[in-house]
């Protein structure tokens, strides 16, 4: 949420929101709501528009009359892997209707139909994908066309947020629920002729699915309407407040890291933003259009960012800029969540980390994931954790595994440029997340990345900036000069 006063932007947002559960949709709009009370009643009413980041390829299936999930209670997370459903729903404790099958006929079922619809290589093929996840649910339990009163519709957690708090009461018959293209593009929408591809429409009427359970979709920062009267007289802001297209945390970070300040929005080619978090993400600005399913690449539209965009008549962005404005990368399930499983405290960090000799190699081989299964630099679901053998040293055993992640983030860039990505190695890498205060890993990092062909300059740095709140408030205050 942006708040404007004499030109300037300020960001409002709580540190304090946190989730009773991450994959429960209720959870996300109480968090939501604390945040809305945390942000002083004096701002409320300058706030002139709101967009809203969420995990990619988190969705669920809603009933579009009421808004309430239509199955369940709990969402498919970025992480659900269509292909380990039955295990993962039981370790969840997913509520779910009893007549809902999590067999292996329906995980079998799901990957015929992925297989035979969706395009090589194409985002949507991951068995993590949106896609993959709707065609879930209707292998387990099959999506009515003929129930009017009350239908099923697919959300991600950005636009199922968005709708259920902000535009709760614009629809008298039907919620409406809005994508972006960031979202979207796991989903099968065609991000470079901006509307769902006719293979994706061939695939669901021919299995059965109407047309209508897609969102409709929009491009991040884009105006989808005005907020609820209830939901403004409840929290006192503008009636003329605007809800605009939201997009990906991952998406957002990067915004906030690498757009902020940067000429006209845009910055510039062959900048890269790693998220050190409990997993690794990386994006790099390119030129080119590339995608790998198989390596869990794929390419996203960077939208128009700055406040002097053109307009069409409706109010809506023009997107003549965006031919080559390409975000390209992945996100690994390596990353920082290993170091609480190997009972690493901050504390122990630090002081590790202070005289590690980041100038050589470990010769420790790790793979540090927490689990089995792996999303990028290769998309591969039986991928298993290397972090043997164990040293008696805690510091070269701290050592091995940040190398272990490094080694990662240095094979997706290669892969990038493998793939056609220009240019083919970042030139600057900014580093967002818990890593990214660590100051040896940092230094390690840029060692690593240094030795690959067409490393020679690259520069790794911690990014003054890179949460996703900010981003999504860059995204809304885009709108305006």
């Amino acid at each position: 949420m942006i708040e404007k006063s004499n030109a300037s932007y300020t960001e409002s947002h709580s540190d304090s929101v946190l989730y009773s559960s991450y994959d429960d949709p209720s959870s996300w709009n109480d968090a939501i709501h604390t945040l809305l009370q945390n942000i002083p009643q004096s701002l409320r009413s300058s706030v002139r528009s709101i967009c809203v980041s969420g995990t990619s390829a988190s969705c669920l299936l809603v009933d579009s009359v009421t808004g309430e999930p239509a199955r369940g209670t709990r969402a498919k997370m970025y992480n659900y892997d269509i292909s380990q459903a039955a295990e993962t729903e039981t370790e969840t404790n997913q509520q779910v209707d009893p007549n809902i099958s999590t067999s292996p006929k329906a995980i079998a079922q799901t990957q015929q139909w992925i297989d035979q619809y969706a395009p090589k290589n194409h985002a949507a093929r991951a068995n993590t994908s949106a896609l993959s996840k709707l065609l879930h649910y209707h292998a387990s339990l099959p999506i009515s066309i003929h129930n009017s009163s009350s239908r099923e519709v697919l959300a991600h957690q950005s636009e199922y947020v968005a709708s259920t708090i902000f535009l709760s009461s614009n629809n008298e018959h039907q919620r409406k629920y809005v994508s972006d293209w960031h979202n979207a593009l796991k989903l099968g929408y065609d991000v470079r002729s901006l509307e769902y591809p006719p293979w994706l429409m061939h695939c669901l009427e021919s299995i059965g699915i109407p047309a209508y359970v897609l969102p409709d979709v929009v491009a991040p920062g884009e105006a989808i309407g005005t907020v609820s009267l209830d939901f403004a007289n409840l929290y006192g802001f503008s009636h003329e407040t605007v809800l605009v297209g939201g997009t990906t945390d991952s998406n957002a970070a990067f915004i906030a890291a690498a757009a902020a300040g940067a000429s006209g929005g845009v910055p510039s080619y062959g900048v890269a933003v790693t998220s050190l978090g409990s997993t690794l993400a990386i994006k790099m600005l390119s030129k080119t259009f590339v995608e790998d399913s198989n390596r869990g690449v794929y390419s996203h539209r960077f939208p128009i960012l700055n406040a002097n965009a053109s307009k069409d008549g409706n109010d809506k962005t023009t997107t003549d800029r965006q031919e080559e404005l390409w975000l390209v990368g992945g996100a690994s399930n390596v990353g920082c969540a290993v170091l609480r499983q190997e009972n690493f405290s901050n504390e122990e960090l630090m002081d590790l980390s202070k005289d590690m000799d980041v100038s050589t190699d470990s010769l420790l081989k790790y793979y540090p994931l927490t689990k089995m299964g792996e999303r990028f630099p290769i998309a591969d679901g039986m991928k298993e954790p290397v972090l043997d053998p164990k040293p008696d040293s805690r510091q070269e055993y701290l050592k091995g595994i940040l190398q272990g992640i490094a080694l990662v983030e240095v094979m997706g860039f290669e892969i990038l440029g493998e793939l056609g990505a220009s240019p083919s190695f970042p030139n600057v890498v900014m580093t967002a997340g818990g890593g990214s205060k660590n100051d040896a890993w940092l230094q390690m990092r840029e060692r690593l990345l240094k030795k690959c062909s067409g490393g020679d300059n690259v520069t790794v740095r911690k990014a003054d900036n890179a949460e996703a709140s900010f981003g999504a408030a860059i995204l809304a205050a885009s709108r305006f000069g």
